[in-house]
């Protein structure tokens, strides 16, 4: 079984190609013309923030920085790229309810708002007395934040929460660390219900090698190989990863995942934790690097990132998802031996199953955690996208684009839901 995937939207404008993918994607809506990009992010003058913030400021954004450390602020307004457009700084305290309130006099219109700022309570008790200051960071000033800029959001709007790995999963003796940033996870679910005009998404970091872990790692209290173990991946991400993340989740190509969460751990989230894993057995593709997208039953072209998409789960007969999914995986293991990704389109919507074959998805989607966790050392990944039929959204493509390219290296293990307008179209044939 191969696939043909093609992309059209009759109402957008010329395509383009995203960059450094390989997939052409249709440039339409609020981010497609030559107006300037306005995004706020807050926590932006250290580790994932600041990572993001010159990001943006690369791809043209013009920046509203947002952090309560103004020395820091000041030192990344002197970095700051000489081509791009100058940022509007903001020191603030986020954990005032006032100067958030405040804020929102003070801004241009906007076209994405991060919720980045966040802080950790290590060696806390959940119960110790004096989270009070970690709430309200972590979990109310994003919601005052969207209540302050809701008039100056534009329709279309990207709203991004920056959760993690640790609202899906208790880590002990953090405080309420984790169950802020589980309470932010569902915050963002509702309020994507609440504002379908915007598309809310959140994304959970897992490992980041911030300015806090390396001095950690300086100073003998963290083993790096100990942190490793536990990432199917093999390695600690960058802060440079999670702000391509971010800035795709601010981007036109966001669109199909409002509501959702995007984790980004390497697969630690789905590999259990039952055993230590292999270290890497290779680098990290560049984020940059060319990619080439193919379909399954294909041969790639010469040079660069092979991507390989396999929709052969759309056409797969009721009880059959676990063995279609193994076929595709070992037709994918026998042209892959390291540095690839295999992305499978699957049916968004499932036929009611006789209740002998209704564990046939739940084993299949167990099977793509497993061979995530199996496969990461490699350098191998795999992910679903779950679209609801042969035709879906011009913005899958972008959405294709960035899970099956090196730009998402540490995603892997996720299975996502697409959901949009316009036209990808999947063209199953028997080979």
């Amino acid at each position: 079984m191969t696939t043909r995937v093609h992309a059209s939207a009759p109402n957008s404008g010329p395509g383009r190609e995203d960059a450094g993918s390989g997939f052409a994607s249709a440039a339409s809506g609020p981010f497609s013309g030559a107006a300037p990009r306005h995004v706020l992010v807050t926590g932006a003058a250290a580790g994932i923030g600041r990572a993001t913030a010159l990001r943006l400021a690369r791809d043209g954004w013009h920046c509203v920085l947002v952090d309560a450390d103004t020395s820091r602020l000041a030192q990344l307004a002197a970095d700051w790229p000489t081509d791009a457009p100058s940022p509007r700084i903001h020191p603030v305290d986020l954990c005032d309810a006032a100067q958030v309130a405040a804020l929102g006099a003070h801004l241009p219109a906007l076209d994405a708002l991060i919720n980045n700022a966040g802080m950790s309570a290590g060696g806390r008790d959940a119960l110790d007395a004096g989270s009070e200051r970690l709430l309200a960071l972590n979990l109310d000033a994003p919601a005052r934040l969207v209540q302050a800029c809701a008039d100056r959001l534009r329709p279309g709007a990207r709203v991004v929460n920056v959760a993690s790995g640790a609202g899906l999963r208790a880590i002990p003796w953090r405080g309420l660390y984790s169950p802020s940033k589980a309470g932010l996870i569902a915050q963002t679910a509702a309020l994507a219900q609440a504002r379908p005009d915007w598309t809310v998404t959140a994304l959970a970091p897992g490992f980041v090698r911030t300015e806090l872990v390396q001095q950690l790692i300086d100073s003998g209290r963290l083993v790096p190989a100990q942190a490793t173990a536990k990432i199917p991946r093999g390695h600690m991400a960058e802060p440079e990863d999670m702000a391509e993340a971010l800035c795709f989740l601010a981007g036109e190509g966001a669109r199909p995942l409002s509501g959702q969460l995007l984790v980004l751990d390497g697969g630690s989230s789905v590999s259990g934790g039952s055993q230590p894993l292999p270290p890497a057995q290779a680098p990290l593709p560049p984020l940059d690097m060319a990619c080439t997208p193919h379909d399954a039953g294909t041969s790639p072209g010469a040079g660069g990132y092979p991507a390989v998409l396999d929709a052969s789960l759309m056409t797969a007969a009721p009880g059959q998802w676990l063995e279609t999914l193994q076929a595709a995986a070992r037709r994918f293991r026998r042209a892959h031996t390291a540095q690839a990704s295999l992305t499978l389109l699957v049916p968004a919507a499932l036929p009611a199953l006789p209740w002998a074959q209704a564990g046939d998805p739940a084993a299949a989607r167990m099977l793509l955690h497993t061979l995530a966790a199996e496969w990461g050392s490699q350098g191998l990944r795999i992910n679903a996208l779950a679209i609801d039929g042969p035709a879906v959204g011009g913005g899958v493509q972008a959405l294709l684009a960035f899970v099956a390219s090196p730009r998402s290296r540490f995603l892997t293990g996720q299975w996502l839901r697409a959901a949009a307008a316009a036209t990808t179209t999947i063209h199953p044939e028997e080979t």
